[in-house]
């Protein structure tokens, strides 16, 4: 069940959708979907989740397809900013600050992240491939900050793009499990998984250097 608090950031990260009413739409699509799964769910459940009429969703969107790549495009394009986001430093202190942003991202908005994760089949033609530029995009990001530390002798990757995914695999199954409320928060989540990886790359810790 989405919280109060997870539709509060789900408004507060999609301000730039407009006017209100469709952005209402857009948080109720991402609720239902992550909640029931895109197949599952109707536009008369996202309507109603959005307390509007069912024919209010095609006032503002031609499908519900459409709604997922909304979602999906701007979840994409949110993360990749976290990790570009990331100050410029050395390759262990970035790698790890990285994870730790990514992975915090993916328990904080975990609604938004298990229907981009986990609803990337349901999308079509010219949609699919605009989130798969995003999608190789930051692969691209995290594979150069894998590469930069191998050739700095600052970590073991002898198979880089196979070291990449599995940090991506790594962060992203947060979104699966993260149940607000539980043991470990977003940025518990985010400093452990830093962590992990940096033992997986055979790096010294910041704290160890």
């Amino acid at each position: 069940m989405t919280t109060t608090r997870e539709f509060e950031l789900l408004d507060s990260a999609w301000a730039e959708v407009s006017p209100p009413a469709a952005r209402r739409m857009l948080i109720a699509a991402a609720a239902a979907f992550a909640g029931k799964g895109y197949h599952a769910t109707t536009t008369r459940d996202i309507a109603a989740l959005a307390g509007m009429s069912p024919a209010a969703v095609y006032i503002h969107y031609r499908t519900k397809e459409d709604l997922l790549f909304q979602i999906s495009r701007i979840g994409h394009t949110t993360s990749l900013a976290v990790l570009t986001g990331v100050p410029d430093a050395d390759p262990v202190t970035r790698l790890a600050t990285a994870v730790a942003a990514f992975a915090r991202w993916h328990a904080e908005h975990h609604t938004t992240a298990r229907v981009v994760q986990y609803e990337l089949a349901a999308l079509t033609g010219p949609h699919l491939e605009q989130v798969r530029v995003l999608r190789r995009r930051i692969e691209g990001v995290l594979r150069r900050m894998v590469l930069d530390g191998v050739r700095a002798g600052v970590f073991e990757a002898p198979d880089v793009p196979g070291a990449t995914l599995a940090v991506l695999s790594l962060c992203i199954d947060v979104a699966r499990w993260y149940q607000p409320g539980g043991r470990r928060t977003p940025e518990d989540i985010g400093a452990l998984y830093a962590d992990l990886v940096l033992r997986m790359l055979h790096a010294e810790t910041p704290q160890a250097r």
